[in-house]
């Protein structure tokens, strides 16, 4: 599935990028949860494709909508699990699940945090209280806050940027009252978005390093046009909107 996902990202995105700042610092042992934004359907897509090359020697698991997951029944192949936060009954199916995945020292759990699509810009996250609760379930887990916006550069596809926050223990952070710990939770995870988003908007690449990259130019009739007037004078053909510069 990871090929597939591969595959129809950089088929419909331009690129996936992490701020130069922004990789993990991953522990040496014990479960981790990381816990994101929600701003945009193909976060789903997004979460797969850092899973695979940030914490590659994890087994990755995620909450999604029951309702959701009907609809997308691929997921549940590759580790999603359906739950309703809407009802008593999910939340507690939720902390239970997690609770198993937990328990082994080389999982992770992905957390869209809000529990809803929301855009980047949005203050207070308003995250559900249920990531406070992990903690709780598995006091050995380390916390990782992540940061993902999407924008539209220079290219047909738009950029999906990402960047991990600094990781919190488990250990620290459970003797706090909950909702002490779920505020530092979400002012952690405010500033990392808004260290994001001052590099996406500085539409600068040097500040990120590509993770993934996907197919440049517009394609068809006229990038074939452009080809062929590239070998005519000689030049290298270069479909990105750069290279479509004199």
């Amino acid at each position: 599935m990871l090929s597939y996902f591969r595959r129809y990202f950089t088929q419909h995105m331009n690129a996936l990028r992490i701020a130069s700042w922004g990789s993990p610092a991953m522990p040496q042992q014990g479960p981790v949860v990381v816990y994101s934004n929600h701003p945009a359907w193909w976060d789903a897509a997004v979460y797969i494709l850092a899973a695979d090359r940030f914490l590659p020697a994890y087994e990755s698991y995620a909450p999604i909508d029951a309702a959701m997951l009907q609809q997308y029944g691929v997921f549940s192949r590759i580790g999603a699990f359906g739950v309703d936060l809407d009802t008593p009954r999910g939340a507690a199916a939720f902390l239970k699940a997690s609770k198993d995945i937990l328990s082994s020292h080389r999982r992770a759990l992905w957390i869209t945090a809000q529990g809803r699509f929301s855009d980047v810009r949005e203050r207070p996250l308003g995250l559900r209280p249920g990531v406070a609760r992990l903690v709780e379930l598995a006091p050995d887990c380390t916390i990782v806050p992540l940061a993902v916006e999407y924008a539209f550069w220079a290219e047909r596809g738009a950029e999906a940027f990402i960047a991990f926050g600094p990781p919190m223990q488990g250990r620290d952070l459970v003797g706090q009252p909950r909702t002490a710990r779920l505020e530092r939770l979400e002012s952690t995870l405010a500033e990392t978005l808004d260290r994001l988003s001052a590099d996406v908007e500085s539409r600068d690449p040097d500040r990120f390093r590509i993770v993934l990259e996907g197919r440049s130019g517009i394609g068809g009739i006229y990038d074939g046009w452009r080809r062929v007037a590239a070998a005519l004078t000689g030049r290298r053909f270069d479909p990105s909107h750069e290279g479509h510069r004199p």
